[in-house]
């Protein structure tokens, strides 16, 4: 049986972050044994909270109506619809790559410089679109967030939605394109969707972090746009790391999921062990950290949002 949903609002008892439990021993009450209602449990949250996977899972219903709101909002009344899907990472590849490669000329290792570049902007624009919509979606929908009890993790989360859409349906433009320069995957390939996987968790743990400060702080609404200008210049996504620089650039986590996925869809040189434990191992811890903080917060953001 489904647990009664709990209402949230302004000066509730029931406080944002406690943990709704089942009590074992409670009885049925108002009807025989197969009837009635749960007791339910309230119990404060611990001081470094993880999501409470259950809770999550019985909301899955949330999570999705949410994305496909937000792909129905991104796309609705666009004269080019869902060809914006394609051709914002297609536009953006080929501006970088004239700039870094035609302009500048960087190198961009054996491969044609738009193959190269492609690769890299799949996981940007995923990584960018979840940042940047996420981080205010807890204010976007301030007040479904005050006034209804629900796991407020999956707003910021949904926008993995539309951002997933858009990497599926870039990939198999990502196919055109290597059968027009004849690149033929390698058995790499089957790893392709563990750095997909990687570029969403890295991006979810950054916009928990950000959305659950945006409450509070809304300067977060300047900093992430901000930051995500400056990174775009800072990601080798048109550009091979030159061997003196690279120290620099292997801070930025966003550098070792490039690689790994031009890896894996085009041949460049397989990353080290080294950074392949890295890239599995960070995004995780980032996305955990995140997790924690937001449901440290989640308590309060009925009152301050």
């Amino acid at each position: 049986m489904v647990e009664p949903s709990v209402p949230r609002h302004a000066g509730s008892a029931v406080s944002d972050g406690a943990v709704l439990r089942s009590s074992p021993r409670a009885p049925h009450v108002g009807g025989g044994p197969s009837g009635g209602h749960r007791r339910v449990v309230i119990t404060p949250p611990r001081r470094f909270p993880l999501p409470h996977i259950g809770r999550l899972w019985e909301a899955r219903e949330v999570f999705l109506r949410f994305a496909a709101r937000d792909i129905t909002l991104r796309y609705r009344q666009t004269a080019l619809g869902v060809i914006w899907v394609v051709l914002q990472p297609l536009l953006g590849a080929l501006v970088l790559t004239f700039v870094f490669h035609g302009v500048a000329k960087l190198p961009t290792s054996s491969v044609p410089a738009f193959a190269f570049t492609f690769p890299a902007m799949l996981a940007w624009n995923a990584f960018s679109t979840v940042s940047t919509s996420g981080s205010s979606s807890l204010v976007r929908n301030r007040d479904l967030v005050s006034k209804v009890y629900f796991p407020r993790m999956l707003v910021p989360l949904s926008t993995c939605g539309s951002a997933s859409l858009d990497m599926l349906v870039s990939l198999v433009f990502m196919a055109g394109i290597m059968a027009y320069y004849g690149i033929v995957p390698n058995v790499s390939l089957i790893l392709l969707p563990v750095w997909i996987l990687v570029t969403f968790m890295f991006a979810s743990g950054i916009t928990l972090i950000a959305s659950a400060l945006m409450v509070n702080y809304r300067d977060i609404q300047y900093i992430v746009p901000f930051a995500l200008g400056i990174l775009v210049f800072a990601s080798p996504i048109a550009y091979a790391v030159p061997t003196h620089y690279r120290i620099f650039y292997l801070v930025n986590p966003l550098t070792w999921i490039f690689e790994e996925l031009r890896w894996s869809l085009i041949g460049t040189p397989a990353p080290s062990t080294l950074l392949v434990a890295l890239s599995l191992v960070v995004p995780l811890a980032v996305f955990l950290i995140g997790a924690m903080l937001f449901e440290q917060f989640e308590r309060g953001f009925a009152d301050y949002i």
